[in-house]
């Protein structure tokens, strides 16, 4: 049994700046098949969040992933979280603190994606955001490019006060755009979060169940004392450090969970 998180590094990896909206980031890409845009969580693309991309492109899926702050590849410190978190909060490209915003880099996102889609064999792309970067795969999915949208412990607007809990993570105008394409479209979204988890509450995913109705589909990992899986009370990241490659484990699990729902929304599988 391993008591660590899968880990990667950037070898191998495609690197190429992308622009757009008058954005540009370097996106690093790998692997053949439909495309999933995989967003970094704070402090950055860490070897965990390397490890979720390398696993994504063992299923069959073309990964491009944006460096949308921190430094590529480099380990998840403490010292390093805190200082990229202060960074990003207070940047107008995100809008950390702001309810019912509409966020300068979800164009971005949306440009990008539209790109891979028009360069990878399905109809679309998935988008799965993580930590930080969880909402912004809901407003990604605004566009018809984006056909499969994962929002793993979304944390933006940064959950201080009842307003800011509750508040999906995109604007008003973006989130009907949403419900349109679940009536219109079939569209659904995932979503992921630890039960005790303060900084993707569940007020927020309240909301989003109630404006999406079914086409939200949750996936809840107890955190709670005596969980059976021993996550700790403050667990939060499910699809990056808490998974741990041991058949029943439960972050496992929902990891494979996403898969399927890409599987299911995109084809694409590995070969042989």
């Amino acid at each position: 049994m391993s008591g660590t998180a899968p880990v990667s590094t950037l070898d191998g990896w495609r690197r190429a700046p992308f622009a757009a909206g008058g954005l540009s980031y370097d996106c690093y890409e790998k692997g053949e098949g439909p495309g999933v845009v995989l967003l970094p969580e704070v402090p950055g693309i860490t070897p965990e969040v390397i490890g979720l991309g390398e696993h994504l492109v063992g299923e069959g899926f073309t990964v491009v992933m944006p460096s949308l702050f921190g430094v590529p590849g480099r380990p998840g410190t403490l010292g390093r979280t805190a200082l990229v978190s202060v960074r990003v909060c207070v940047s107008a490209e995100f809008r950390a603190f702001a309810t019912n915003a509409r966020r300068p880099v979800a164009d971005y996102l949306r440009a990008l994606a539209r790109d891979l889609a028009g360069r990878t064999p399905a109809a679309g792309v998935g988008v799965i955001g993580l930590c930080f970067t969880g909402g912004f795969a809901l407003a990604a999915a605004v566009d018809d490019a984006v056909l499969a949208p994962v929002m793993s412990q979304p944390s933006v607007p940064v959950p201080l006060g009842a307003a800011r809990r509750a508040d999906a993570g995109v604007s008003q105008d973006e989130l009907r755009r949403v419900v349109d394409r679940t009536r219109d479209e079939g569209l659904c979204v995932l979503a992921l979060r630890f039960s005790g988890d303060p900084l993707s509450p569940e007020d927020r995913f309240t909301t989003l169940r109630a404006r999406l109705g079914d086409a939200f589909k949750v996936i809840r990992l107890d955190s709670g004392p005596g969980n059976p899986d021993g996550f700790g009370r403050l667990a939060h990241s499910v699809l990056t450090l808490e998974v741990r490659e041991t058949a029943g484990h439960r972050a496992l699990r929902a990891r494979e969970d996403v898969t399927a729902f890409l599987h299911e929304r995109l084809g694409g599988r590995p070969q042989g």
